[in-house]
């Protein structure tokens, strides 16, 4: 049996979402949330259905990227609304007017379907906003106000900086929220969710016990993908030659699915192989770890083992990654 410093034997494709006062665990059939609620715990079981079934071209290498993290973008926004719906009423809060307003216009089905969508759509826009036009402009402003002409500064210069400028903002970002006591708790979830996978991958018995001792830095963890997107950025972005500056952003969007796809292939590689390499470029992920995960509570840590036992397949080892 492995200890959690070492190698795992087995490594799972298995993989989870901290969500309010729960966890979202998803297995190769289906996928399982479990909430806090007030009466225990709350759960909810689907059936799985993947887009490349449909569009194999979407299960491609480098396509499949973009098409997993859409939809996983998409499915943890409808599992976060789950988990805010068992919350006690007085802790939900009111709806925000554009929601009220879909509710309002809509059936109950479709204005689910649409406030998802919107919120999806925001979280992308603001996305774009704080890493495409926030470095360029930010970079532009600081030349501007040492005097220099940006319109001299090499290209290679350029993209180091703006690529700088976005993981300061992805640092100092997550830092801030995870001084929020609710994002603290979903924090800690996110912990207990790595923790619990780890016990899983390490062919120990799914108990408390044998979970807290584990480790909560995972290297297939979502938020070190984000770190990785930006890295990546800053090597895909090399190739935009332009100086003006909107001209930058519009590359910088149609180089995203480049970015994005070329992620998701050195996460998966990583995720896979246990050598020198992986470990190098698994750290940076590790690091960005110690501020989006917490230690759990046991109560935690009971959600993420429920959440897990829902999905781990009946066939022993069809879970394999």
């Amino acid at each position: 049996m492995a200890n959690k410093h070492q190698a795992c034997d087995f490594r799972t494709s298995i993989g989870g979402q901290a969500l309010i006062e729960g966890i979202l665990m998803r297995g190769p059939k289906k996928q399982a949330i479990v909430c806090r609620g007030q009466d225990g715990l709350v759960e909810k079981i689907e059936e799985l259905k993947f887009i490349k079934d449909r569009y194999p071209i979407l299960g491609w290498p480098f396509i499949r990227g973009c098409a997993t993290f859409f939809a996983s973008l998409v499915n943890g926004m409808k599992a976060l609304s789950f988990s805010a719906e068992q919350l006690p009423l007085e802790e939900q809060g009111e709806p925000d007017k554009l929601d009220q307003w879909i509710e309002k216009h809509f059936p109950e089905d479709q204005a689910q379907k649409l406030i998802i969508g919107v919120a999806v759509a925001l979280g992308f826009a603001l996305s774009l906003f704080l890493f495409i036009f926030l470095p360029v402009e930010t970079v532009g402003l600081a030349f501007k106000l040492f005097g220099v002409d940006s319109r001299e500064i090499s290209v290679p210069v350029l993209n180091l900086c703006e690529g700088a400028i976005r993981i300061l903002i992805l640092l100092l970002y997550m830092w801030l929220v995870s001084k929020t006591k609710d994002v603290k708790r979903l924090f800690s979830y996110h912990g207990a969710e790595h923790k619990t996978i780890f016990c899983y991958e390490h062919g120990k018995e799914l108990t408390v016990e044998n979970v807290r001792p584990e480790s909560r830095f995972h290297p297939r963890c979502g938020t070190s993908f984000l770190l990785v997107v930006v890295v990546v950025s800053i090597l895909v972005n090399s190739v935009v030659t332009a100086k003006n500056r909107l001209l930058r952003m519009l590359f910088h969007i149609l180089l995203l699915p480049v970015v994005v796809g070329i992620s998701y292939e050195i996460n998966r590689w990583c995720g896979r192989h246990d050598n020198w390499l992986s470990a190098v470029l698994s750290a940076p992920g590790k690091w960005l770890q110690r501020i989006t995960t917490n230690e759990p509570d046991d109560s935690m840590i009971e959600v993420a083992i429920r959440a897990l036992e829902l999905v781990i397949p009946e066939e022993k080892g069809s879970d394999a990654w």
